[in-house]
């Protein structure tokens, strides 16, 4: 036979060897395996030492087999991979992967991959609709299904297609029915945040409406690679479209948990440019979109067939929804708010398994809040908002208006909305409560009889009401880590509301730093039961946030020879967040103004070892992060980019040599990949492995 069928046999062969399959990545090197003796062909030898057979007595049948020993598995350990350079400018404008992963086993045997990243599409490419057709990966379409059309160059119409593909669930089902898999069907289901431009360069941002896809996959049952075999888009009509979605969770009742962040402003919204774009995107007109029906988190439910649908819920706040984290118990939510001047916000279910009834909760901290990892943590208490149906804030959201529920005056100096501590114009009567919102001062009241309306629809100004400290900026990623009772947020950015003397900063919120820190951090979060809120009513959870501190941070520098602002070597403006349970690691996406390129880490929380996995082309952003420890035997690590070559200031010192690299890879930039992180021969496991 030939080297390569030769090839292909030998990792055949090398497949038994493991009793379950490990993680599919297509096009990597299975290195040697360490703690035991060569086998000759580069394969993992998996019990150790090997022993020489006795020789055969002449006559004697053949001595039967011995059983293979079972090796269980113990760790997985990242190696990470250097940041990529202009020495090689082709890795810093395409998806660089160079790490490793090692499993380690109790027989004392190891198994290191090679990783390597692997795409189901590019936005843009026509891709399988399961019925014989195509269909465009990341298309817009309106709220009759129609698609949306980019004519803003004669002669180029064509669909608008996301370049910013970003939260995404692995899921298996017990039932499916798509036919024609050589595999086993799981799904996928992608949603995509924006988009940022026009074929003429103008900006798109927020003026189309979010598309979310599920991806039926097909799953080679030998080495657990995944193929695209269907694109469905979920019909959004029913949740009036939406809006801006960023980060996502799969729930722990098998349902993707999507977001809609930087809600609009009720009360300004009539003159939004923006808003008013997306309405006319929407709905064919300007005026139709309801500022009221945005800033909720939508339920995306997969069916059998690969098709899916979306359920919006109202009464888990009105904020800045980032990524949402349920807790074991299938009742608590904790969420993050990407806003200046954010909150940190809880939602307790009724019912387990169950979002679409509960009682809402804003954090209110002590004093001595820090972001120096050896620091003491931070005491908090939650105050309760309110409890609410999502079908009541449903019908409160189509009746009223925005002054029907608060009275707002907006602070102004020098003929524009105030961002600074100083002092704003009073308002007539001592009624109203100071605060800031996305740095701008406001004067607010609640009027008779609408708390339950601005808790659920006004949640920001409600919370500063109630004395939350609505402090923070950026406050994106949430996960969990179960086995410890500790959940993660990722503050993206650490400045101005947060920072004593910034912008929108107050000291009634008990968030006072003494300086900036733009590479961000993450924070960690103690749970717990036995809680009472604000009321003194005793929270129903046994998973209560109630202490903060520092995990880990970035560390800003002045500009390297590349450009970057923040140590490439530490993590640089966190956004994406998803904790391992078997293999003990924090997954860290980066959405970073000051990396020149971002990056995928894996932090080991035993170890505290940080690990560069993936390099994500320059300009572009680490999202669509999701940790799969086992899916029909196999370990997944799903990760998107977004719009690659989106240029900044910080960019000045490469841009001009990766701009043309970067275009002829991703559509003249128009495109980002959906994909996942593979190794060879097969995707490693966090099983059992046979000698």
């Amino acid at each position: 036979m030939s080297d390569s069928t030769a090839f292909r046999a030998s990792r055949r062969q090398a497949l038994k060897l493991f009793s379950a399959p490990l993680l599919p990545l297509g096009g990597a090197a299975l290195l040697t395996a360490c703690g035991g003796g060569g086998s000759g062909g580069g394969f993992p030898i998996v019990g150790g030492a090997v022993t020489p057979a006795p020789a055969p007595v002449p006559g004697a049948a053949p001595a039967p087999a011995p059983a293979p020993a079972a090796a269980n598995y113990v760790s997985a350990t990242f190696t990470g991979m250097a940041a990529p350079t202009l020495a090689t400018p082709a890795a810093m404008a395409t998806t660089t992967v160079g790490s490793m992963l090692k499993i380690a086993y109790d027989d004392g045997s190891a198994t290191d991959f090679k990783l390597a990243y692997q795409p189901f599409f590019v936005t843009g490419d026509l891709v399988p609709d399961g019925k014989g057709g195509t269909v465009l990966a990341g298309g817009y379409v309106d709220a009759y299904n129609q698609p949306i059309v980019d004519a803003s160059v004669a002669g180029k119409e064509r669909q608008f297609f996301s370049d910013s593909p970003d939260g995404t669930s692995l899921l298996a089902l017990a039932n499916p029915t798509v036919g024609g898999l050589k595999g086993k069907a799981v799904f996928a289901v992608v949603q995509f945040e924006y988009t940022t431009r026009d074929q003429a360069g103008n900006s798109t941002y927020g003026t189309l409406p979010s598309p979310i896809a599920v991806l039926t996959l097909d799953q080679d049952p030998t080495t657990g690679k995944l193929s695209l075999v269907k694109y469905h888009n979920v019909d959004m009509s029913s949740a009036h479209g939406l809006w801006i979605t960023c980060g996502a969770s799969l729930s722990p009742w098998n349902t993707h948990l999507s977001s809609e962040e930087y809600e609009p402003d009720a009360y300004t919204a009539a003159t939004n440019t923006m808003f008013r774009a997306y309405s006319r995107n929407v709905f064919g007109s300007e005026t139709v979109a309801n500022p009221y029906h945005y800033g909720h988190l939508p339920e995306i439910t997969v069916n059998p067939d690969g098709t899916g649908s979306v359920k919006k819920h109202y009464c888990m706040g009105r904020i800045s929804h980032e990524l949402i984290q349920v807790m074991p118990d299938m009742r608590t939510a904790i969420m993050g708010d990407d806003y200046t001047n954010g909150g940190f916000f809880m939602f307790v279910a009724d019912k387990a398994k169950d979002l679409s009834a509960g009682t809402l909760y804003a954090a209110r901290y002590d004093a001595g809040y820090s972001i120096d990892p050896a620091a003491a943590a931070t005491k908090m208490s939650w105050i309760k908002l309110g409890h609410a149906t999502s079908a009541e804030i449903e019908k409160l959201a189509n009746t009223l208006k925005a002054t029907d529920i608060l009275d707002v005056v907006y602070a102004v100096q020098n003929g524009t909305a105030d961002a600074t501590p100083l002092t704003p114009v009073t308002p007539v009567d001592s009624s109203y409560t100071l605060m800031y919102c996305d740095g701008k001062a406001n004067w607010v009241r609640v009027k008779a009889g609408m708390d339950k309306a601005a808790a659920f629809l006004e949640t920001h100004r409600y919370a500063n009401l109630k004395g939350a400290s609505m402090a923070f900026t950026k406050m994106e990623g949430t996960t969990v880590n179960i086995k410890d009772k500790v959940a993660y947020s990722a503050l993206q950015n650490i400045q101005d509301s947060m920072v004593s003397g910034g912008k929108g900063w107050t000291a009634g919120t008990n968030i006072a730093l003494p300086k900036k820190l733009t590479a961000g951090g993450v924070m960690a979060h103690n749970l717990v039961g036995g809680l009472k809120d604000s009321d003194g009513a005793a929270i129903d959870s046994e998973w209560v946030p109630a202490q903060t501190r520092a995990l880990i941070v970035g560390e800003d520098i002045t500009a390297d020879a590349l450009g970057n602002t923040s140590n490439p070597d530490k993590i640089g403006n966190p956004d994406n967040l998803k904790f391992s349970e078997k293999m003990r690691t924090l997954f860290i996406g980066e959405d970073s103004s000051s990396h020149v390129n971002n990056f995928l880490w894996a932090y080991n929380v035993d170890t505290k070892a940080l690990a560069r996995v993936m390099s994500i082309p320059a300009g572009g952003e680490s999202t669509g992060l999701h940790a799969v420890d086992e899916l029909n035997g196999w370990t997944y690590i799903m990760s998107n980019f977004q719009h690659a070559g989106d240029w900044g200031s910080i960019h000045g010192k490469v841009q001009a040599t990766l701009d043309p690299l970067v275009r002829a890879n991703y559509k003249d930039r128009f495109g980002s990949a959906v994909g996942y992180l593979t190794a060879d021969p097969v995707q490693p496991s966090l099983g059992t492995k046979k000698a």
